[in-house]
């Protein structure tokens, strides 16, 4: 039995008035989307409890078919454990973006003018994080670590938790002053934001960024506490022999890493709309023709293009999806000589209304080999998924239906 998951990050939204009241799906061209909800089971899927945050870390468990309601954490240790952190249970993490501010942390005007500081290259932060690392060793039991892009973490070793902290996705071009953090650490906190300003604005790397017309990574900011996961064995949930993650993003490989699966390694995948779509299903169909029996195929996307207002990347970033992904891996299942299996969803919409995550449930199809539904015309959208009457909740049983 062959299954896959391909997870469009952030795609499902509300009606977009510059195109004409359609969401993404509804403007985007998706026909092996669209196959999928008329000859799979299709409907909504509620991915993110109620009560619990819109991320990226609870919205994925529970497609990964955890229940983030047990296996929960928080998120900096999942992207630990992709990064390579041994922890040990009486650690806390933090997840620590590199962001553009528009002045110093301290300044009650000051504003969140872009949380990915333009995306900065994994090479650029990198030599940040270094230039942060005689900073961070004046707090024993501190560490910073290098993640992805504007994606890194800092570890407190044997401390308390408590930290009233916000997604800095969350407070796009809004003034930081009632998001600095409060609670446990928060002293720690803001004085590491003040003293990597001073140190990050004037930083060659910026200069270069700025001579480059590009945005610095000017200041720290930090977020989703939490401490090491224990999550159930992949394998020993669904009894699925080999399973495999494939994610340009920490925080997915860190899931998949958490629940025994091989993180597959695909060179020229970014986490944005500038990547190399095609490479993701050439990873996946390789893995498969090897003997993997699973493999989740997260696209981030449509998510970035979500929350940087991109309209119509969003929308070329879903056909891409379709086209270079969603067909050709689907192709090779009927070709397998296997029994095989297939569900598409986004996580969470992210709505270029609000430029951030709602709890909104979500569109999915779960296709199969063994099932024939006929749901008539239908397209994968928000709007058809509803019409179904069909609402999956919590997401986190798909999985059971998937590789049964």
């Amino acid at each position: 039995m062959k299954s896959v998951v391909f997870l469009c990050d952030g795609a499902a939204d509300r009606p977009i008035p510059q195109l004409g009241g359609k969401t993404a799906f509804e403007a985007a061209s998706h026909p092996n989307l669209d196959f999928m909800a008329r000859h799979g089971r299709f409907g909504l899927a509620r991915t993110v409890p109620e009560g619990m945050p819109p991320g990226s870390d609870t919205a994925n468990l529970s497609v990964f078919g955890y229940d983030p309601k047990v296996y929960y954490t928080g998120r900096s240790p999942l992207e630990a454990a992709s990064i390579g952190i041994p922890l040990d249970l009486r650690d806390v993490t933090y997840r620590c973006n590199f962001v553009m501010l528009s002045g110093h942390p301290d300044d009650p005007d000051t504003v969140m003018a872009d949380y990915s500081a333009g995306e900065i290259t994994t090479e650029e932060a990198a030599r940040l994080v270094e230039a942060l690392q005689p900073i961070i060793g004046d707090y024993a039991g501190a560490e910073l670590h290098t993640g992805v892009s504007y994606r890194h973490c800092l570890v407190l070793r044997g401390a308390a938790e408590g930290a009233v902290l916000t997604p800095p996705h969350d407070i796009s071009n809004r003034r930081i002053l009632p998001y600095l953090p409060t609670g446990t650490h928060a002293d720690l906190m803001r004085t590491l934001m003040a003293r990597s300003y001073a140190l990050l604005k004037d930083h060659p790397v910026n200069l270069d960024r700025m001579q480059r017309g590009l945005h610095p990574a000017n200041c720290m900011w930090m977020w989703g506490e939490g401490r090491k996961p224990d999550l159930t064995p992949f394998w020993e949930k669904y009894g699925v022999r080999h399973s495999a993650v494939i994610s340009a993003v920490d925080l997915i490989q860190g899931i998949g890493l958490c629940a025994g699966m091989e993180r597959l390694i695909v060179p020229g995948i970014t986490g944005t709309y500038h990547t190399d779509f095609s490479a993701k299903a050439r990873a996946a169909i390789e893995a498969m023709e090897k003997g993997c029996d699973f493999v989740y195929i997260h696209i981030e996307a449509p998510d970035e293009c979500g929350h940087h207002n991109e309209i119509h990347e969003k929308v070329w970033a879903i056909e891409q999806i379709d086209e270079k992904i969603v067909g050709p891996v689907l192709e090779y299942l009927r070709t397998c000589g296997q029994g095989w299996s297939a569900l598409a969803c986004p996580d969470h919409p992210t709505p270029i209304e609000v430029l951030t995550h709602t709890p909104d449930p979500v569109p999915f199809a779960l296709l199969r080999h063994d099932e024939q539904h006929d749901n008539g015309d239908v397209r994968f959208t928000e709007a058809d998924a509803a019409k179904t009457g069909l609402l999956v909740d919590p997401a986190c049983t798909l999985m059971g239906l998937l590789v049964k």
